[in-house]
């Protein structure tokens, strides 16, 4: 009886773990992610920029989507626009205030499918100290084994913000309002 009991016990724990598989979770590959700004100077051309420190969990369910979420943490000190003079000069009070405020983050709050590898992801943005909601359209870019026995997942978004409603608006005619970013992550399962 014990036996059967016992048995039956192991049945249902077993079928309550499967019940509730947990999303894969994955670490963000700083070496294989990007993160890119585009940005107006004097209203004439673009230039363009990157963050070489980049971070991040990525919690993902290709069939239970709404139980995923992402995490993105970019470290402003890490700004390269391959020019030292204006880097520095990036990081300052003038624009982000780099000692001030380290990191730029994103937040998830929900996903939802919207196609083939498309989503909608709304979420928060905190850049500067200022805190607001941003929607993205995320486009999963392939998943698959690496030759180290591990597995990985791609992701990448393009969204347009605007500096002045984070606080920086400072200089908004040399160098424009409007930022295109363009993040690409790779994620390592855990």
């Amino acid at each position: 009886m014990r036996k059967t009991i016992a048995s039956m016990m192991l049945s249902v724990a077993v079928f309550a773990a499967a019940a509730t598989v947990a999303a894969d979770e994955y670490k963000v590959d700083a070496v294989h992610s990007s993160a890119i700004f585009r940005i107006k100077h004097m209203n004439v051309s673009y230039s363009y920029g990157r963050f070489n420190d980049i971070s991040g969990t990525i919690k993902w369910d290709d069939e239970k989507t709404a139980e995923s979420s992402l995490k993105v943490e970019v470290k402003v000190a890490s700004i390269d626009t391959a020019d030292a003079k204006r880097d520095a000069h990036l990081k300052s009070a003038d624009f982000f205030d780099a000692e001030k405020h380290p990191t730029i983050t994103f937040q998830s709050k929900s996903i939802k499918k919207t196609g083939d590898n498309k989503y909608e992801v709304a979420g928060e943005l905190t850049l500067h100290g200022v805190t607001k909601p941003l929607t993205i359209s995320l486009d999963k870019t392939g998943a698959g084994a690496d030759p180290w026995g591990g597995n990985r997942a791609g992701f990448e978004t393009t969204f347009t913000i605007k500096r002045s409603e984070f606080g920086m608006d400072k200089m908004l005619t040399g160098a424009g309002d409007e930022v295109r970013m363009i993040v690409s992550l790779e994620g390592v399962k855990q």
